[in-house]
């Protein structure tokens, strides 16, 4: 696989990095409060399960995969050039939801140019290669953020400064189409390359190292996931207990993220944060995900994966609602900062343990019949969480952003109790270990 093409998309996600956080500032900006963004959050998520779906089938029936990419990415550009064009909040959530949903739909096609026309043995290698691109552009995207509202914020107001930030993440995303425009590789025809399909993608997808500031810091959307072999049929007619239980497990821990993450940055504007502060916070948050990342796969090797997972998860069940009494303790003052930032990095270190581990439990724990659909369940089950998460964290948030994150952190805890059970019936059932 010729690198060069991995540049567009690496600009792309420079514009969706910058975009996931600058968007829900604008909102609040707009005088959107947390319900607003509990709504803008939901919509990201529920778009991405149909779009990633339809984009990996039109793909594979048409073979037109360098035609969806480029669409996908020319979407992400307009949708970020129309939002700051309004002054109200309902444009920007439809707006936001096209760019999410171009995005899904560009994550499935975008691995299977990854792994097109070479050897099965260096797939997960590549899917790698383009997580790694994605992750950091993602973070250059968030650092942009940082540096622009930190330099701007002397000379402009905020609101401001918030509006004219599009400016260049719109600027990235035209350049990143430009150079995907150049430099993606030919279609190869409808069926041009069959053998990129079912359990062997899917193991890859698996085994690739992961560099996900993204899903920490923006845990809304899916994956990367097989969506193409989603059988829901055949999987209901196979589905076990034990699966079933920790998917309520999984459905717990995701709403209790999102219930987190969707109102938190007007959480965070609320208590004094500026901008910079707010995306500094967001980038210590992905980076620190992305440290453990390398490290979390080698537990999983050798360690009980369900302790592991009940671990990062009881320990994020006490960071979230940290937050809270970190903000109301000491507002945006350089101590409150300072508190916050170790607080951000833990959730970010947990989040790269319970992302490797949920995987793993999935493939463990579901037949070997029905693991491909399981996975790709796994993928919308979290994005769905994340939608109805995000639209009860926007709610409660309205009441009490205590009450918020003490929810949020009550739900992820429950899940890590389901998790606590599911490990004990497969102890008895199967000597289960990690």
């Amino acid at each position: 696989m010729a690198e060069r093409w991995l540049y567009g998309w690496g600009l792309g996600s420079v514009a969706l990095g910058g975009a996931s956080l600058v968007v829900p500032l604008y909102v609040v900006e707009l005088g959107g409060g947390p319900v607003a963004l509990g709504v803008l959050a939901a919509v990201a998520a529920v778009v991405g399960v149909p779009a990633a779906l339809g984009a990996g089938r039109f793909a594979d029936r048409t073979g037109k995969r360098r035609a969806v990419v480029l669409a996908m990415l020319a979407l992400v550009a307009v949708g970020i050039a129309v939002i700051p064009l309004t002054d109200r909040v309902r444009p920007v959530i439809v707006a936001n939801g096209v760019i999410w949903f171009a995005f899904a739909a560009a994550t499935p096609v975008l691995t299977l140019l990854a792994v097109a026309d070479v050897p099965e043995s260096t797939w997960s290698e590549r899917i790698a290669l383009l997580n790694q691109y994605q992750g950091v552009g993602w973070a250059l995207g968030l650092l942009l953020g940082a540096v622009w509202t930190s330099v701007g914020g002397r000379v402009l107001p905020t609101g401001t400064l918030i509006r004219w930030l599009f400016v260049p993440l719109v600027a990235v995303a035209v350049l990143g189409l430009a150079l995907g425009a150049r430099t993606l590789p030919a279609d190869p025809g409808p069926s041009g390359d069959g053998e990129v399909s079912g359990t062997r993608l899917r193991r890859a997808i698996r085994a690739a190292d992961r560099f996900s500031v993204r899903s920490a810091t923006f845990p809304f959307t899916v994956g990367r996931a097989d969506f193409r072999g989603l059988h829901p049929r055949r999987f209901a007619e196979r589905f076990t207990p034990v699966l079933a239980l920790y998917f309520a497990a999984v459905f717990c821990f995701f709403a209790g993220f999102a219930a987190f993450f969707a109102p938190l940055p007007a959480f965070l504007t609320a208590v004094g944060f500026d901008s910079d502060g707010v995306f500094a916070l967001y980038l210590i948050n992905g980076l620190a995900a992305a440290a453990l990342f390398g490290t979390a796969g080698r537990l999983t090797a050798d360690r009980d994966v369900a302790l592991l997972q009940i671990a990062s998860l009881s320990t994020r069940a006490v960071a979230l609602p940290a937050v809270a009494l970190v903000g109301a303790a000491w507002g945006a003052t350089a101590l409150g900062f300072g508190a916050a930032a170790p607080v951000f990095a833990v959730i970010g270190l947990t989040w790269a343990v319970i992302a490797v581990t949920g995987g793993t439990l999935v493939a463990r724990f579901a037949p070997l019949s029905i693991r491909g659909e399981a996975l790709g369940t796994y993928a919308a089950l979290g994005a769905l969480a994340g939608g109805v998460g995000s639209l009860a964290g926007g709610w409660l948030a309205e009441l009490s952003y205590a009450l918020a994150f003490g929810a949020a952190g009550a739900l992820v805890l429950l899940g890590a109790a389901i998790v606590f059970l599911v490990r004990r019936h497969t102890v008895v059932e199967t000597p289960f270990r990690g």
